[in-house]
């Protein structure tokens, strides 16, 4: 193993004049106050990335640091994922699932690809989606609320029929209420959502239908966008090591990121917080300041 000197011999005479000294002042010199720095929080941002499935980038891992507490730039943050060697989800294209029935009778779109509202339960998206396992096709439905963005029912079954729509649309009426008037509920073409009973389970909480044009994404956008980055976070997602082995699997993991999703997950369009505080704070507004004072 050689030594200091005969290494700057060497460097030397390649035209590089370093000195011992200089290494030997180097390796007595304290740590810079970044350097300190840095240890202490390359550990907590790749912490943080774990923490919300390994899918966050620069910027929303940024907003999450900032949101815990810690003092740290965006440019800074970057930079410690370069060092760390971690990275946020890559979205892939996103494989059509829709198979409408041309003889079933279609809803009109209420939409119009103006996916924005002023309160929760005034417009609900939903769509398919599948996963492949070992064991099978997992179909999985998604009901987003388009003012925040939560998901408020969904499903995971081996089969695209009109009953895990509905299974979706029982735990959206368990979750949101059995009484939305006014509420529309946008969805494509698929057979499932021109189906009679769809219609009729609809109906029971005061929902209307929505359909958008037959082979148009774009006018159900707002669902296939929660699609594509279940798949990009979850289903292809850094987390993941190899392929899903079962329908159940896939169930059970999309449980957990339901929930992280709802309760944890910054969403830009929502000014990065997750639906459930971004909600939070609409009732707070709409109940005013003295809604605790009333509580008895």
């Amino acid at each position: 193993m050689l030594g200091v000197e005969p290494i700057c011999t060497v460097l030397r005479a390649a035209g590089i004049q370093v000195a011992a000294s200089t290494y030997y002042a180097t390796k007595s010199r304290p740590p810079s106050a970044r350097a300190v720095r840095d240890a202490k929080l390359r550990p907590l941002l790749r912490q943080l990335w774990h923490d919300n499935f390994r899918v966050y980038g620069a910027r929303k891992l940024w907003k999450a640091a900032r949101r815990a507490g810690h003092d740290i730039g965006r440019d800074q943050v970057a930079r410690l994922m370069r060092a760390e060697g971690i990275e946020g989800a890559r979205r892939t294209r996103r494989v059509k699932t829709t198979r409408p029935d041309p003889t079933a009778a279609r809803h009109p779109d209420l939409v119009k690809r103006d996916f924005t509202a002023t309160g929760p339960n005034q417009l609900w998206v939903t769509d398919l989606t599948y996963v492949p396992t070992f064991a099978g096709i997992a179909y999985v439905c998604f009901i987003i609320d388009a003012y925040s963005r939560m998901i408020v029912g969904w499903r995971c079954a081996s089969t695209m029929r009109t009953e895990t729509v509905l299974d979706a649309i029982e735990m959206a009426r368990w979750s949101r209420g059995t009484n939305l008037p006014g509420l529309r509920c946008h969805s494509d073409a698929g057979s499932q959502f021109t189906s009679l009973r769809y219609g009729e389970r609809l109906a029971e909480i005061g929902a209307t239908p929505s359909i958008g044009t037959v082979g148009d994404s774009y006018d159900n956008a707002l669902a296939e966008t929660v699609n594509g980055y279940y798949k990009a976070e979850l289903i292809r997602g850094p987390a993941r090591t190899g392929p899903w082995r079962t329908v159940e699997d896939v169930e059970l993991a999309t449980l957990s990121w339901v929930y992280w999703h709802n309760s944890q997950r910054l969403h830009g369009y929502l000014g990065d917080v997750p639906p459930t505080e971004f909600e939070e704070a609409f009732y707070a507004t709409q109940q005013g300041p003295n809604a605790l004072a009333e509580i008895k």
